[in-house]
């Protein structure tokens, strides 16, 4: 019932910043929370950062101070803005999260993931 959209990424110079975006579609459904993760090859995906339906924020500490996550329209849109990029921040980064769900029947709680974005930190 929930589908998201990734825009941005792509390849920036060490010290550089890059914007990520993801927008949640579809109907009977409202965001408890949504996060960013990544995976760099060979390595596990990652909690990069996190935003509740209460504004609450955390982050992974490899990023604390460079990166920022907000939302829009009310928690539908969500973005990852990454300042002072390093090389170690290259990865397949995703959006993720966690829809209620309202069916005639049923409240349930599900989790969503976007498509992946490449982003490259390179000189």
């Amino acid at each position: 019932q929930v589908q998201l959209v990734e825009y941005g990424g792509g390849l920036v110079l060490p010290g550089g910043s890059l914007k990520l975006s993801c927008g949640a579609s579809g109907s009977g459904f409202s965001i408890n929370a949504m996060d960013w993760y990544r995976q760099a090859p060979g390595k596990e995906r990652e909690l990069v950062a996190r935003i509740t339906q209460d504004g609450i924020t955390n982050y992974a500490d490899s990023v604390k101070g460079r990166f920022v996550i907000t939302t829009d329209n009310g928690m539908n849109i969500v973005h990852l803005q990454m300042n002072s990029l390093r090389p170690e921040d290259t990865a397949v980064y995703y959006c993720h999260a966690n829809a209620r769900i309202w069916t005639w029947d049923a409240v349930r709680d599900e989790d969503y993931w976007g498509q992946g974005s490449q982003v490259t930190v390179s000189s």
